[in-house]
């Protein structure tokens, strides 16, 4: 007799714990590879994990997904800030989720892009996107980001400094 097995698709989560499971992956990849990496605790908060560098704290906003986009993502504004995207689209329970690593200058190309193709586009001093129509973040999918898939040593590069 044959036994088939098949693995669970991960089940949806609602946004809380959605939020939670990226923050917990995210330091998770980080503390694989050596890195302190520190979840901060709360509701209102703009920062998910602090990691420490010699000299300085990184801060490190973490978005998850389970569909086709990461909506209204604010971006970061400083070059010691990092934005990790992660995919748990199309994910079963066991896979490891894709992770997209940004730093400053892939915010501000993604940022030019979008005021390429809405004009009345504004961007305030921590470089926060505000549509003509009011909505305000960016609607990201992968393909947008493929270019960061994986890059972790953006961050170990501003450890190592």
């Amino acid at each position: 007799m044959f036994v088939i097995w098949r693995r669970k698709n991960m089940q949806k989560l609602t946004k809380e714990f959605l939020g939670l499971v990226g923050e917990y992956a995210v330091a998770s990849e980080l503390c694989k590879r050596n890195v302190y990496a520190q979840l901060t605790i709360g509701r209102h908060k703009s920062t998910d994990i602090l990691v420490e560098t010699k000299d300085n704290v990184m801060k490190v906003q973490v978005k998850a997904k389970q569909g086709r986009e990461w909506p209204g993502v604010s971006g970061v504004s400083r070059s010691s800030d990092y934005l990790v995207l992660v995919d748990f689209q199309k994910k079963n329970e066991d896979d490891r989720p894709d992770f997209y690593i940004l730093d400053i200058i892939d915010w501000k190309k993604l940022i030019e892009g979008e005021k390429e193709k809405f004009p009345g586009l504004e961007i305030d001093n921590k470089l926060r996107i505000k549509y003509p129509d009011g909505w305000k973040g960016l609607n990201l999918e992968p393909n947008q980001v493929e270019a960061c898939k994986g890059k972790w040593d953006k961050i170990f590069t501003e450890i190592s400094k």
